[in-house]
C-alpha cells in the first residue's frame, strides 16, 4: 500500500513539473500578477492532489485542475479576496527575447481593466483556444452567458486605450 501511494506520489510530481509553467501562464493571464498567478495554481493543485489517482492520463487530469483554476479564480473574485491588496511598484519579470515586450503589456493592461469573469472568459477562449461549450462548462455558467461576456469583452478591448494603434502625432 505504502508503494502505491509514492507511486501516485511520484507521477502527481512528474504531472507538475512537466505542465506547471503552462498552469501558471493561464493564472497569470488571470490574475495579472506573478504571486496571485503561483497562488492559484498552488490552490487548484493543493485541491486536486487527492483525486490525481482517479484520472487514467494527464491529459484529463489537467482538465481537471484548469476547471478548479478557473473556478477558484471566479470564487476569490466572489469573496472579494484579493480587493484590499494594492500591487508594488517594483518592475515585473523580464520578457523572453522572442517576445514584444510593449506589445505584451499592452493586452495585459487592456485585459486586467476587464471585469473579472469577462477577463476569465475571454483567456479561455482565445488564450486557451477552448469552445464556448468548453468555457460554459467549465466555469458552471450557460453558453449565453459565455457568449455575452466575449462579445462584452472584445468590444471594451477594442476600444482599450492600451490597445489603441492610432498615433497621437
Amino acid at each position: 500500500m505504502e508503494h502505491a501511494v509514492e507511486a501516485r506520489a511520484g507521477g502527481f510530481d512528474d504531472y507538475v513539473a512537466a505542465r506547471g509553467g503552462e498552469l501558471w501562464a493561464a493564472a497569470w493571464l488571470l490574475t495579472n500578477d506573478a504571486q496571485h498567478a503561483e497562488d492559484l495554481v498552488q490552490t487548484a493543485l493543493s485541491k486536486t492532489y487527492s483525486r490525481y489517482a482517479a484520472f487514467d492520463n494527464d491529459r484529463h487530469f489537467e482538465a481537471y485542475v484548469r476547471t478548479t483554476m478557473y473556478r477558484t479564480f471566479v470564487s476569490w473574485w466572489r469573496r472579494l479576496q484579493w480587493r484590499s491588496e494594492v500591487p508594488s511598484d517594483s518592475p515585473p519579470d523580464l520578457p523572453s527575447p522572442d517576445q514584444d515586450p510593449a506589445s505584451e503589456t499592452d493586452v495585459r493592461r487592456a485585459l486586467a481593466a476587464l471585469p473579472r469573469l469577462q477577463r476569465t472568459v475571454l483567456v479561455l477562449r482565445y488564450f486557451e483556444d477552448r469552445s464556448t461549450r468548453e468555457v460554459a462548462q467549465l466555469l458552471g455558467i450557460p453558453e449565453g452567458t459565455v457568449t455575452s461576456h466575449v462579445s462584452r469583452g472584445l468590444a471594451a478591448l477594442r476600444t482599450s486605450p492600451q490597445l489603441n494603434s492610432e498615433d497621437p502625432s
